[in-house]
């Protein structure tokens, strides 16, 4: 039985890359991100985005249960997988670069607006 539904974010893995998409595989489905749904912007070259292999998020965007085929998306989503769960290491100078540099941040952007 078939849980995925339309609109929801899946996980798949990465197994082709062709000059109009990528190839996912998500549960017992094949699904293709066209090149539409990889960017808002122009997309040179698909392989700057995925590789082969690796696992990243999908949004739902047609089912096809008679032939087990997804249309996906990854359009807008931050479909890597290591945005999950992913620890950031603290610095030992914690906040003090921020700290340090706002008030010339500020002065930069006031003087930026002013012209």
């Amino acid at each position: 039985m078939n849980n995925i539904k339309i609109n929801d974010i899946v996980k798949g893995i990465v197994t082709g890359i062709e000059p109009y998409g990528i190839f996912v595989i998500v549960d017992d489905y094949t699904g293709l991100i066209h090149i539409s749904e990889i960017a808002n912007k122009f997309v040179s070259n698909i392989a700057n985005y995925v590789s082969i292999g690796e696992k990243i998020y999908c949004k739902v965007l047609d089912i096809d249960n008679d032939n087990k085929k997804l249309k996906l998306s990854i359009k807008g989503l931050n479909y890597k997988e290591f945005y999950k769960n992913r620890k950031v290491k603290e610095s030992v100078r914690g906040f003090t670069p921020l700290e340090e540099n706002l008030s010339i941040w500020t002065e930069e952007a006031m003087k930026e607006l002013e012209h």
